[in-house]
C-alpha cells in the first residue's frame, strides 16, 4: 500500500480505517468496511406496494410505470450511514471485487420473496458487451446466476442492449425516464412464450430500464413478468 494511502486509512492506533465511515475497522469488518457499515444493508419498509416496491396508499396508482405483476428488492439503496448501496454499487462497477463478493454472499443469505419460487426462468437485465468485456464481470448477471441457482431455474439470455443506448448510471431522473423502447431488444429465439419470467437487475431507480426490458419480454410472449433487484431507490 502506498504510504500516503496507508496514512489516510490508518487510525490513531495504527489500525486501518473503514472505507465507508472512517472509523476503526474493528471486529466483523469485511472488504475494508466495518460491521456497522455492513448493517446499512437495510430492508425496504414492510408496508410497500407488491408491484413498485414503494410505500404508498393502498389502492393508489403506482407512482412509477411498470409492466410486471410483482416487484421487490432486497435492500434500500440509500439505507445506512453512509448510504451503503450508493457506496457499494458504483465502487463494484469500477472494480471493487471484495465488495462484490461480500455483497453477493449477503444476497444469498437474505430471504427472497416467496413468489420467486413460482417463476419458470430468470432473465438478467443486459449490459453492453464491450462494457462487460472491459469490466470482466457484470453485477446484474452474477446476481441473476445466483438467483437462478438458488431457485433451480434456467437463466435465459434473451435480451440485448442497443450499443447506442446511453448508460443510466449517474444520469438525472428526468433523463433516465427518456430511455427509448428500442434500447433493449429480443435476441434469437427466446423460447419464453407462456412462461412466468423473473427479471433481475442490480439497482431499481426509476424503473425505466426494467420497463423497457419488460416490454421486450411481453413482445416475446411472456405470460407474466416479475422483478427482483438487489437495491431499490426509495
Amino acid at each position: 500500500m502506498y504510504p500516503v494511502l496507508a496514512g489516510l486509512l490508518s487510525g490513531r492506533g495504527g489500525g486501518l480505517l473503514c472505507r465507508g465511515c472512517l472509523t476503526d475497522l474493528g471486529a466483523g469488518a469485511e472488504a475494508g468496511l466495518c460491521a456497522a457499515c455492513w448493517e446499512g444493508l437495510r430492508p425496504l419498509p414492510s408496508l410497500r406496494c407488491i408491484r413498485c416496491a414503494l410505500p404508498h396508499d393502498e389502492g393508489a396508482e403506482c407512482p412509477e410505470p411498470g409492466d410486471w405483476e410483482r416487484g421487490d428488492a432486497l435492500w434500500d439503496y440509500h439505507g445506512g450511514r453512509p448510504p451503503l448501496g450508493a457506496l457499494l454499487v458504483p465502487g463494484i462497477k469500477t472494480g471493487e471485487g471484495g465488495w462484490r463478493r461480500a455483497l453477493l454472499r449477503r444476497a444469498a443469505a437474505t430471504p427472497w420473496p416467496a413468489w420467486t419460487r413460482d417463476c419458470q426462468a430468470v432473465v438478467p437485465v443486459p449490459t453492453l458487451r464491450l462494457k462487460r468485456l472491459l469490466r470482466g464481470f457484470d453485477l446484474a448477471e452474477e446476481w441473476a446466476d445466483q438467483v437462478a441457482d438458488g431457485l433451480g431455474l434456467p437463466r435465459l439470455d434473451v435480451l440485448g442492449k442497443h450499443w447506442r443506448a446511453s448508460a443510466q448510471t449517474g444520469r438525472p431522473e428526468s433523463q433516465r425516464r427518456t430511455l427509448p423502447r428500442k434500447a433493449f431488444r429480443l435476441k434469437g429465439s427466446p423460447g419464453m412464450e407462456g412462461k412466468t419470467l423473473l427479471l433481475v437487475d442490480d439497482v431499481w431507480t426509476t424503473g425505466t430500464t426494467l420497463l423497457r426490458c419488460a416490454q421486450a419480454l411481453r413482445k416475446g410472449g411472456a405470460a407474466e413478468i416479475r422483478v427482483l433487484t438487489l437495491f431499490r431507490a426509495l
